[in-house]
């Protein structure tokens, strides 16, 4: 069953963590990804007024081999990096594991929301931190759904995700379509503009997660 996990940790627990701790006007969110090998915390959104000098002592840093700013308005930026070997230790035990980040921003502390698929992810993840000498303290850990994952995962409400999920039970995004919003409409007592309205924007916040920190294509 899906575990999710949250957790705080210091900033000087793990690599990223102490370099933001030298840029207290820089917030910095891991972009929500699944670790694997080649691809340990690949994105990461910057926010603040130093944001040149952060990517400046990125650069000069041993272990990152490169940044590069996918995306920049104004303040934040959305951020590519490779890293060297040894990589971050903490990511690192998080591919290892098999782990999902759904959440990661930097404050006073580090805060973790993350995602196992069952409970010995999450046992193999402690033993990983407790013999690299990586402390954190868990504060909540909790049994998920299937409904309660998509739910909070694309910050869907109750009647986006009741929409959306029965859409694609009954076909409609299907080829031909087996149903439309009248039909859905009927099956869950709203108006047909309701259901519409509902099902693209959750469909919205379902394809912005996928195309995040993907690249474009000129056509």
């Amino acid at each position: 069953m899906t575990v999710l996990a949250e957790f705080s940790i210091e900033a000087d627990q793990f690599l990223l963590g102490r370099i933001i701790a030298n840029f207290p006007d820089v917030a910095v969110e891991i972009e929500r990804v699944v670790p694997t090998g080649n691809r340990i915390m690949p994105y990461i959104w910057g926010y603040g007024d130093d944001l040149d000098e952060f990517v400046t002592a990125m650069r000069e840093h041993p272990n990152v081999e490169s940044i590069t700013a996918v995306d920049r308005v104004d303040n934040q930026a959305l951020y590519k990096i490779e890293w060297e070997d040894p990589t971050e230790r903490l990511i690192a035990g998080l591919a290892e594991t098999t782990a999902t980040i759904l959440k990661a921003q930097s404050d006073d502390t580090w805060t973790f929301e993350i995602r196992f698929e069952d409970n010995g992810g999450l046992a193999a993840f402690s033993e990983y931190c407790a013999s690299h000498g990586i402390e954190y303290r868990l504060k909540r850990v909790s049994a998920l759904t299937d409904s309660e994952y998509f739910q909070k995962s694309y910050a869907f409400t109750e009647p986006q995700y009741e929409a959306l999920s029965l859409a694609v039970e009954r076909g409609y995004f299907e080829i031909p379509r087996e149903v439309t919003y009248e039909q859905l409409a009927g099956q869950l007592g709203v108006s047909e503009q309701a259901v519409s309205e509902r099902v693209r924007r959750a469909t919205n916040k379902v394809m912005r997660a996928a195309m995040a920190g993907q690249p474009s294509f000129d056509l």
